[in-house]
Formats: structure tokens, sequence, C-alpha cells
């Protein structure tokens, strides 16, 4: 996936060094401990790399061991003394990091780690020979206040069938619409079959699984905006004039308003004013706006101003609380 520098767009994995992109399936979080049990020096040689475990290796210091993983090309842009200059300092009060996500970037994956207390994160970028090809380290900011401050309204999944959060949780690095006030509990949701959101051709619309799918209402509601003739963007274009290209805005009362953006030019089937149910359909998956792939964009706000309002935390069906990389069920 491309990354784009708005707020709207479906982005590419964010790394300071050398950068891949991708989406994909998670794998359950796990405490990652500062000190596995000793082993003799031979074995130790002869162990495995569990790209799992490189944030415990970081905490124990072992940064020529991790640097000896970096690809060629990650080598040349940065050296082990600048990789030991950034990393020093970085652990200080850290205890552990705790594996939050790992999502498959094409030949490999992307983790990343938080300390216990949120506030420093790493991500990685691995691939299935456990070379590193991108590695960044994190002073995350945090919004404890919003964070804990739920919808009033009940929201269910605004798709059928599975998918899996690309963006979303409550840090920059499994959520990029984090550190903007207007859509920082957004996610950006995609279809998964494998390891891959496509088949075919990658330069074809319909060759994405979330293409053409079906997208519906979260909650009960009046419709208050729709967008519903922006063309679908080819692969590898955007319209950032038109950020959330074909949506839907409805006005759930309490002062709340779902954002669903991105829509396939003229399939939206709702209009201003209708009273609609949970589960209702409002149209399909596509390209419009600013996004590089066929994806669902779904917020929540306190008011029906894109740009003006306040995102708010979206309070799910059985207390669900998605975050980037997981595989979530929808209404079968």
């Amino acid at each position: 996936m491309k990354r784009t520098t708005t707020i709207w767009g479906m982005a590419a994995v964010l790394l300071l060094l050398p950068g891949l992109a991708g989406c994909g399936r998670t794998e359950p979080s796990s405490a990652v401990s500062p000190a596995p049990p000793a082993a003799s020096p031979d074995a130790e040689k002869e162990a495995k790399f569990e790209p799992e475990n490189l944030a415990a290796l970081f905490l124990q210091g072992k940064i020529k061991e991790i640097y000896s993983r970096f690809s060629p090309e990650f080598k040349k842009d940065v050296s082990l003394e600048q990789l030991s200059e950034l990393a020093g300092g970085f652990n200080k009060d850290v205890r552990a990091y705790k594996l939050q996500s790992k999502l498959p970037l094409g030949e490999g994956d992307r983790y990343v780690w938080t300390d216990e207390s949120g506030q420093k994160g790493l991500t990685a970028a691995i691939d299935g020979k456990g070379i590193i090809r991108g590695l960044q380290f994190v002073p995350l900011k945090t919004y404890p206040a919003s964070d804990e401050a739920f919808s009033r309204t009940e929201f269910s999944l605004p798709f059928r069938g599975e998918w899996t959060v690309f963006w979303g949780g409550t840090n920059v690095l499994l959520n990029y619409h984090y550190e903007h006030e207007s859509q920082r509990y957004a996610y950006d949701l995609v279809q998964i079959k494998g390891t891959s959101s496509y088949t075919g051709d990658p330069g074809k619309l319909e060759s994405y699984y979330a293409y053409n799918q079906e997208v519906i209402a979260p909650a009960p509601g009046i419709v208050k905006a729709v967008e519903n003739g922006n063309p679908d963007n080819e692969i590898g274009k955007t319209d950032e004039n038109n950020p959330a290209g074909n949506h839907v805005v409805i006005d759930h009362g309490n002062g709340e308003y779902s954002f669903l953006a991105h829509f396939k030019k003229g399939t939206i089937t709702v209009k201003p004013g209708d009273k609609i149910e949970r589960g209702q359909l409002l149209g399909r998956v596509g390209n419009s706006g600013n996004t590089s792939e066929p994806h669902i964009h779904f917020h929540v706000a306190d008011g029906a101003d894109l740009s003006a309002s306040k995102s708010v935390r979206i309070r799910f069906e059985g207390g669900a609380a998605p975050k980037q990389g997981d595989v979530i069920k929808g209404v079968r």
C-alpha cells in the first residue's frame, strides 16, 4: 500500500528507516521477557532467530546481534554506531516490551511493541528469512482522557464476514490517525485472504477482496450527509482534493456522528434525512478519495463536520476493542 501524507489516506507502514508496506493477519499478543533463560554460547549461536523476540534482544542491549540481521540495503543507510546511539537511553526504566501487533507485509511481517507505560514503542519490518528491513524507536504520546471516554452509542461493525484492522488502536504505531484529533479513533479495514488483500493483478480494483463488498449501518440513526459522485481512483492514484471521497455521515443522537468513507461511485443507497436501522445497506466499498486501495474508513465524532469535529472512541458491542492486525467478524 502507498503511504500518503493526509489523514484520510489508506497508508503504508510508518517506518523511520527503510519501510515496507502491506496488510495482513495478526498473532496473539504476548509479553516480551527482558531476560530469557541463559544458554550456552554454542546453543545461542545455533538458536533460530525469532522475530517476536527482537524487543527482548533490544532490551538486553544486544545491538550487534540485531544489527547483524539488518538487510544489506539497510546497513548502507544505518551504521552500527548510529543504531547504538539511537538505542542508547531508550530502554531506561523499561522492564519489558509487549507485542501489540503483527501484520504481514508481503514476504514478511511488521511488528509493534510497547513498554508497560505505553510511552515507548518499537516497530520493525522483518522478512520471512528473519532479515530486518526497517526499524524504528518511537516516544509515544497518549491522550488518556479521550482514550477512556467511549461513545454513548453502542456500534456494530460496518460489514459482513471477516475483515482485518489495518489501522486502529490508541497509539500512532497502531493507528496513524491517532495524532489527528478529528480522527484519533478511526479504523481502516481491509479484507484479507491468506496474507494478501488481493488476488491476481494488483493494478486492478477488481482484484481486491474488499472492492464492491457491502458497507452496512453500524447503528440506528438519521443520515446527515451523503457524497456519491466521486470516481474510484486507479490503484496508485489518490484524490487529495476530496479526501473522504464518496461517504455517508449518520447522526446517532447523543451528539455522535459516524463517518464511513471511500464508497464505490454511485452505490450509496441512502440520502440525507433517511432514518436507518442497524445493519441496513449503505453502499459498497470503493476506492474514492485519498485512498490507495479499496477499504472501509470508519470513525465516530462529536460533530458532522469532518474537519472541525473531535473523534470519539467507539463503544463496540460486547466490549470489543479491535486494534491493528486483528481479524474481526461482522454480521453473517
